[in-house]
């Protein structure tokens, strides 16, 4: 019995990935590594020593400010020469330069955010040496909630972008390829269908999607304990959109490209205002107001959304409609329209 050309076309786009170590790691291994990796570098064991610099002046003053500082847990004081100072300010090596004096001069830079913090810090030392006293008692109470690390929000976020990547680089340059080798033109005489042909990749694509979705998010829930608190089901249904919405995307990218070099550069310039502004490794909030509504037009700030819904807030499908709509309406345009201008020369 003669098999399908869907399906035989489906296991050969299977076969030429798998054979591809490069793309197996790139795919599995890469966003892995990139996980370990920022969730060693952000996880959560506090803000750390704040390194802080007090101006050389008069001996006596100077070191009785700076062993004052050190005596706080969240500051490292050290005495530095003007020249000095300014470039460990300049370089970032310092939050925050004291200058000793009537007033207390603090120089910092006040678009960062360790700066304002040790500026806090240390005027609170300072103001506290000279007798301050709080007019209101106040209790700390310090929770750590799984959720809220910056590791939960990173996981879903490297989630969407591996979706993005491998449904894109995997069916462009795998398209570009056959056509360099006058592939395409001998599948073109013979009696398959083109749309069986552009299915073909998107299937692949599915049957992969399984093992990536259990490798990521199988290593966030071992190494750093991230959930999923909504429905496993319904997290494999955003990824499937996902995958989907991708696969197309590729195919309209590679359906008319005829080099590497060429596809190369539409898929980075598909991908890359999406890795800056989609909020992968960090909250598109942080963009202006004007900005926010093109944001949320993107496949991947939709994805990336849908998924954080579901393994953070715990979210059902039904809530995640607009999400969805966004990213399933990516992907049916950008395979109908790849349907319709692919070259098969």
């Amino acid at each position: 019995m003669t098999e399908h050309p869907l399906y035989q076309l489906t296991v050969t786009r299977m076969r030429e990935f798998y054979r591809e170590p490069e793309a197996v790691f790139w795919v599995f291994g890469f966003p892995i590594v990139l996980a370990f990796a920022l969730g060693l570098a952000f996880r959560n064991s506090g803000p750390g020593e704040l390194k802080v610099g007090v101006a050389a002046g008069s001996p006596p003053a100077d070191s009785a400010l700076v062993a004052m500082l050190d005596a706080s847990p969240h500051l490292g004081a050290a005495i530095l020469d003007s020249a000095t100072a300014r470039l460990r300010l300049r370089t970032g090596r310092i939050a925050l330069l004291v200058v000793p004096g009537d007033p207390v001069v603090y120089r910092y830079d006040s678009t960062r955010t360790e700066s304002r913090l040790a500026r806090l810090e240390v005027d609170d030392v300072l103001q506290r040496a000279r007798g301050r006293t709080d007019p209101a008692v106040v209790r700390d109470e310090r929770i750590v909630e799984a959720g809220s690390r910056y590791i939960d929000f990173l996981i879903p976020g490297l989630l969407g972008m591996n979706l993005l990547g491998s449904g894109i680089w995997g069916v462009g340059f795998s398209v570009v390829q056959a056509r360099q080798k006058k592939l395409l033109k001998r599948f073109m005489a013979t009696p398959m269908r083109r749309s069986h042909y552009l299915l073909g990749f998107i299937l692949s694509r599915l049957v992969f999607l399984f093992v990536e979705v259990v490798a990521l998010v199988g290593f966030g829930r071992l190494m750093f304990g991230v959930g999923v608190r909504g429905s496993v089901l319904t997290l494999a249904a955003v990824t499937i959109f996902g995958a989907l919405a991708f696969a197309g995307m590729g195919l309209l990218v590679a359906s008319r490209a005829r080099t590497i070099e060429g596809v190369s550069g539409l898929m980075n310039l598909v991908m890359l205002p999406m890795w800056i502004l989609s909020g992968t490794f960090f909250s598109y909030a942080r963009f202006p107001d004007a900005m926010i509504p093109f944001v949320k037009a993107l496949p991947l700030t939709a994805l990336n959304d849908a998924l954080r819904a579901v393994m953070i807030d715990g979210v059902a499908l039904t809530s995640l409609r607009p999400s969805l709509a966004i990213v399933a309406g990516w992907g049916a345009v950008s395979f109908v329209v790849a349907l319709r201008i692919f070259r098969w020369r």
